[in-house]
């Protein structure tokens, strides 16, 4: 008899988010197993309770999943966690702290459609902004944005904030092979006058650009924001635009809401979530995995 699919999801919050479970079922897992609250000294004990519990055969049909809000946080636990596997007991994991590396995959792949069929062109050597940039999904979205060759500026309230940030995106996520820069909000109109491409990745419902700020972006090509609450971080842009003119814009810059971002998160989260039950091997999946599948599903969709 087969072993039925089992997926362990463990968030550091005090509650599991039901989007990733629902994600989860509808990829095919059957059951879904909240860990809430778990702190990073517990992942070992949980991992090999799980990999200890079924034969390598069954094991197959099991997984781990890793949410919670910090995204250094969740990437040491996937750490943690392969380093806990005791071959041929083995299991796959996937980290996607708060969606936020799928939204930031989602949301950087959505802009590499818009440079190529609009100006015909690719992030490699373009400059970005990453407003409200210090949170899980600025983060990411950096990181993916400037090993795909980009400039990348990541713009927070505090300007030591940000540039621990950067630090943190540049050594740990980054390896030490990308070099993310920082500034400060009180700056931004001075970098946007060179900027090429501007992602709003701050709290829900906070405008982060300006009708006056998109109209002094002379180089701008592409502004996307993963905010679906109102009022939108980019004044005028509404959730479902999907490449619509940018108002105010004087360079013919685009924008991309949030809603046409999920769109593309929500394949790759729910691709990543299959990928993990039809591997024959164990995977370990984070963000560079999410911008992979998510290039292949707007390859596929072409």
């Amino acid at each position: 008899m087969e072993k039925p699919y089992i997926l362990h999801m463990l968030t550091t919050a005090k509650n599991l988010s039901p989007f990733d479970v629902n994600m989860a079922m509808d990829a095919g897992w059957v059951s879904a197993i909240p860990y809430i609250n778990v702190e990073a000294s517990e992942v070992k004990g949980l991992v090999q309770d799980v990999i200890f519990s079924r034969s390598p055969k069954g094991l197959k049909n099991t997984g781990i999943f890793i949410g919670g809000r910090d995204a250094k946080q969740a990437m040491d636990m996937l750490k943690t966690a392969k380093n806990s596997m005791v071959p041929p007991f083995e299991v796959s994991v996937f980290s996607d702290p708060s969606g936020a590396f799928t939204t930031a995959a989602g949301m950087i792949v959505a802009i590499e459609k818009e440079l190529d069929e609009k100006f015909n062109t690719t992030l490699k050597g373009k400059t970005i902004l990453a407003l409200g940039g210090t949170g899980p999904v600025g983060q990411a979205a950096a990181v993916i944005a400037a090993q795909a060759g980009a400039n990348v500026r990541i713009i927070g309230r505090q300007l030591e904030k940000a540039q621990r940030i950067a630090e943190l995106c540049n050594d740990e996520f980054g390896e030490g092979k990308i070099s993310i820069q920082a500034g400060a909000d009180a700056d931004k109109a001075e970098y946007i006058k060179t900027a090429d491409v501007i992602f709003a990745t701050g709290a829900a419902g906070i405008e982060l650009l300006s009708a006056e700020l998109i109209a002094s972006a002379s180089q701008l090509k592409v502004a996307a924001d993963v905010n679906a609450v109102p009022p939108s971080g980019i004044i005028g842009l509404d959730a479902f635009d999907n490449g619509k003119a940018l108002a105010n814009s004087t360079s013919g810059a685009v924008g991309i809401g949030a809603l046409a971002i999920g769109n593309i998160k929500y394949q790759a989260q729910s691709r990543l979530l299959k990928k993990m039950i039809n591997s024959e091997k164990p995977v370990y999946l984070h963000f560079e995995h999410a911008f992979e599948v998510a290039r292949e599903f707007i390859k596929s969709s072409k």
